[in-house]
């Protein structure tokens, strides 16, 4: 995730660069920085932490008068949040502030140590102002073009220079980045937050826009070619414009899925499959069998890793609730891989349950969206998720990432490449107007039942159960997930019409036989909603999904319908999406 803010003005730049940081401050809080360029200084703070600690250590430092800026605050992805790897970073005159991944840092950075180039970071940012000045010959701004062509991956750029100190740069590719105004003030920054208040309009970057500002005129480039600037003027609602457009944060975090699952795999797969930087093989050496250990989302997360795990790896998989597990007594051997999953890192019942199994001796792999916290710091190795911020209490994108982390992890031991299948299934992902109204449409049906089954077999089945998780976490309805081949031992006995059942039914895995269990609750006549590729005439109601060859494409867009169910419905109901009763975002105690 990350924020950027950028400013051109005179109005205490320090100020208008904490500010606007502190507006971003949900987007990345591990570390946070600034630059200021003023009368061809460069004057740079950083710090880790939130942004007061930024604060503080600049409390001392005042500029005033006509002036650039840019700052940062990092939610990390190459590198531990340190002082050094905090944003700006430096080469010997310029620096520069970076959302986003550069896929290709560790080429750029090789080539640029055989010139005798030293970097300071764990960073793919710094390679950046590193090769802008290696590129540097005469002309600032042909430099800037000729590093933004060597870069790939996503990013979005501010850049200061002492050898154009009236000139700031910027760059967007895959990354969000905005330029607005009013009549003495240019402001640069990720979100509209930021500059609302401050700007009256507002120029909303494409991918590919590059350009620089020089003596409070911006010069915007597309395709190569210099263009008019088209000003549209900003929202007046900052809470909206974080929301940027959506009701509820839930709402824009599962619209974002598709994009943060793309975060989740840069750098980590290519046409040959899956390679982890945080992960060498030798550390599965002598690992016999895997335990699994996780709570709420989390749990079912890793209950898709364990199906996955054991179809592709071959490993034998097994999965624990950290509350559980941590008073079972269980039997920990040396040969066991001990995975820890986590959106926090923060969780009581799980960082206690890998304290037991460091005590033990085994290895131990955390999966997180929060580096340096405590499971972090304490596991042996560590995948990041890279899921961002997630505002909405009920997790949907971090669900969605802990689950592809766990495929490309069973594809990394089971030495498989379904890199084409991945990046379909973040194409699932991606919600339609036309799916968002039916689903809008149908959950008027779906509100005054005794209840809810959700019914999956394999993978599908965590799903159901996390499906039914979303719905009572903040709908308040009851709701269970079943496995569909289980519903004769027991459950069938509640169907009726007033029993709502949510069946997911792949056409790629056991498709007749679950078929057939939705067959069983028909005739029984509950209420049943499928969602398929192919219409079950004996159901009530049907959601179409896409035909595809293979069942992780169909997971993940069964996932974003059945998040998007239970948004739906909570919102008929009145209820509050973003701040569930009795729920809370990290549970950090028993």
């Amino acid at each position: 995730m990350c924020g950027i803010v950028g400013y051109i003005g005179k109005k205490d730049i320090k100020k208008n660069l904490i500010d606007g940081l502190r507006e971003l401050e949900y987007r990345g809080y591990d570390s946070a920085g600034f630059s200021i360029m003023k009368d061809g200084e460069l004057h740079s703070f950083k710090a880790v932490g939130k942004i007061k600690n930024l604060e503080e250590k600049s409390k001392n430092f005042n500029i005033d008068g006509f002036g650039y800026g840019i700052a940062h605050t990092r939610w990390a992805t190459h590198g531990k949040p340190t002082e050094i790897n905090a944003h700006p970073h430096f080469a010997e005159f310029s620096s520069v502030v970076h959302n986003g991944i550069i896929e290709n840092y560790q080429s750029i950075k090789q080539k640029l140590e055989k010139e005798g180039i030293n970097f300071l970071s764990q960073t793919d940012t710094e390679s950046i102002v590193k090769l802008f000045e290696y590129n540097l010959k005469e002309d600032s701004f042909k430099a800037f073009k000729q590093t933004l062509n060597e870069l790939k991956g996503a990013f979005a750029i501010l850049l200061l220079t002492k050898k154009s100190p009236d000139t700031m740069f910027f760059a967007k590719q895959g990354s969000p980045l905005l330029i607005a105004k009013n009549d003495e003030e240019i402001f640069f920054a990720s979100s509209d937050a930021p500059v609302i208040g401050k700007a009256k309009e507002v120029i909303y970057l494409e991918d590919g826009d590059y350009g620089y500002v020089e003596n409070n005129n911006i010069h915007l480039f597309r395709d190569n070619k210099e263009i008019s600037l088209n000003w549209t003027t900003l929202p007046e609602n900052k809470e909206f414009a974080q929301k940027e457009g959506f009701r509820f944060f839930m709402e824009k975090e599962i619209y974002e899925q598709s994009n943060v699952l793309h975060d989740t795999l840069i750098g980590r797969i290519d046409e040959n499959g899956v390679n982890f930087e945080e992960v060498e093989k030798e550390f599965f050496e002598g690992i016999k069998d895997i335990t699994i250990c996780a709570c709420g989302t989390s749990y079912h997360a890793g209950m898709v890793g364990s199906y996955l795990i054991q179809r592709n790896a071959r490993i034998k998989t097994s999965v624990e609730i950290g509350s559980e597990f941590r008073y079972k007594e269980p039997i920990l051997e040396k040969d066991t891989l001990f995975i820890v999953i986590s959106q926090s890192g923060e969780t009581a019942d799980t960082l206690e349950a890998l304290k037991m199994a460091k005590n033990a001796g085994l290895k131990t792999l955390a999966i997180c969206n929060v580096d340096n916290s405590s499971i972090v710091r304490l596991a042996d190795k560590t995948i990041l998720t890279r899921a961002g911020i997630e505002k909405g209490v009920a997790s949907t994108k971090a669900f969605a990432t802990q689950v592809m982390v766990l495929w490309m992890l069973a594809n990394y031991l089971g030495d498989k490449n379904e890199t084409n299948i991945m990046l379909e299934a973040i194409k699932a992902c991606e919600v339609s107007d036309k799916l968002h109204e039916k689903i809008k449409r149908l959950s008027k049906r779906y509100l005054h039942g005794h209840g809810f089954f959700f019914i999956g077999r394999d993978v599908f089945f965590p799903l159901a159960l996390e499906g039914a998780l979303k719905l009572k976490e903040i709908s308040y309805l009851h709701a269970e997930g079943y496995p569909a081949g289980e519903m004769k031992h027991g459950p069938i006995a509640l169907a009726d019409p007033e029993l709502y059942t949510i069946a997911l039914l792949s056409k790629n895995l056991l498709f007749e036989k679950t078929k057939s269990n939705i067959e069983e609750l028909s005739s029984r006549d509950s209420t049943i909603l499928t969602i398929a590729s192919e219409e079950i005439e004996t159901t009530d109601d049907f959601i179409k999904i896409n035909e595809s060859n293979h069942y992780m494409i169909e997971f993940y867009e069964m996932m974003v319908i059945t998040q998007l169910l239970a948004m739906e419905i909570s919102i008929r109901l009145g209820n509050d999406v973003d701040m569930p009763r009795n729920l809370a975002k990290s549970v950090t105690v028993e």
